[in-house]
């Protein structure tokens, strides 16, 4: 089977149902961004979420994408830097428990996390992230050796503020001859890292996974489905994921629209990660382009009927039921 590496911010997820936005106001967060806040404002949000039985789980989009590749049952690897405290070891060794091999560097700062406000009919998420020791994370912790041998390279949309960096991984990754994928992550990101992404995309990115919110930003375009067409130019793969509502795939002149498996969600954290990781799963089979995002759709369902980023075990096992079927059904013999 095919292997994966992912890099990120590893971060540790505060969740936390909330009756209204007014902490939202209180915090000046718009809905549905990502904003990062300093220590001392961090730890105010903590203590606030606190009340609300705030859950702890490791995570960070791409450790939450790898994390289920490693459960589909591919070789899956993790760069990421945490804290030297009792978070961070946490944090390394629950991703090894889910059998990722983990290349984790040790900052000087202590762990991050990231705050989650899950307000709303819809379970909308709003991050407010303290990024400590994953900051930290710099080019220079980037060896050759560690992209060796992997098939695919998944990068978080979060980490592209650090241009220096990132340019050095995907230069890494395309020597190495990795199949290099991309998520978004959040559209204040894209907005302001516009151009570098612009040209990560056209020279160095083979996936892409935008939202709306995201594939408006990087095209200026309303429309979802034209937006698509846009970041097609751009890579072999594009996919806009549209909510509730499903998502677009395409390649080349191949499109298709993918509705959303149903579910009853009560949380939306990780549904994109989790898609992605679908997708490429279904992907690294060599799978249809409509397959890998019903697949992609399949396992985003399931996490977004429990509360943080991990699928529960009775889950997982439906979700391999019905993905199997979908692979064996079309699968030639």
């Amino acid at each position: 089977m095919k292997s994966i590496l992912g890099i990120g911010n590893a971060l540790t997820d505060v969740l936390a149902v909330l009756p209204d936005d007014s902490l939202l106001e209180t915090y000046h967060l718009p809905k549905g961004s990502m904003q990062h806040v300093d220590m001392e404002t961090g730890d105010r949000i903590w203590e606030h979420l606190k009340q609300h039985d705030a859950k702890y789980v490791p995570g960070g989009s791409a450790a939450n994408t790898i994390t289920c590749t490693s459960i589909f049952g591919m070789p899956s690897g993790y760069i990421g830097k945490v804290g030297n405290d009792e978070l961070g070891s946490l944090y390394q060794s629950s991703m090894e428990q889910f059998g990722v091999k983990t290349h984790m560097l040790v900052g000087t700062k202590s762990s991050g996390r990231c705050n989650a406000f899950i307000t709303g009919a819809n379970a909308e998420r709003t991050f407010a992230t303290y990024l400590g020791a994953a900051l930290e994370l710099t080019p220079e912790d980037l060896q050759p050796e560690q992209f060796e041998g992997w098939d695919y390279f998944h990068i978080e949309g979060y980490l592209v503020q650090n241009q220096e960096l990132i340019s050095k991984a995907v230069h890494m990754a395309k020597a190495a001859g990795c199949i290099t994928s991309l998520d978004m992550a959040s559209y204040n990101v894209v907005e302001s890292n516009n151009a570098f992404l612009h040209n990560l995309a056209d020279r160095y990115i083979d996936i892409i996974f935008a939202n709306e919110s995201e594939a408006k930003a990087f095209t200026q375009m309303e429309d979802p489905h034209e937006a698509l067409a846009e970041i097609a130019k751009y890579c072999s793969v594009a996919i806009v994921k549209v909510g509730k509502d499903g998502s677009w795939v395409r390649s080349g002149d191949e499109e298709h629209f993918i509705k959303a498996w149903p579910a009853t969600p009560v949380d939306a954290t990780g549904a994109g990660d989790t898609y992605a990781a679908g997708f490429l799963y279904a992907h690294s089979l060599g799978m249809p382009l409509k397959v890998c995002g019903e697949i992609g759709s399949i396992i985003a369902a399931k996490v977004v009927e429990v509360i943080g980023t991990k699928i529960d075990v009775p889950r997982w096992r439906d979700a391999k039921i019905e993905i199997k079927e979908l692979i064996n059904a079309n699968t030639i013999e």
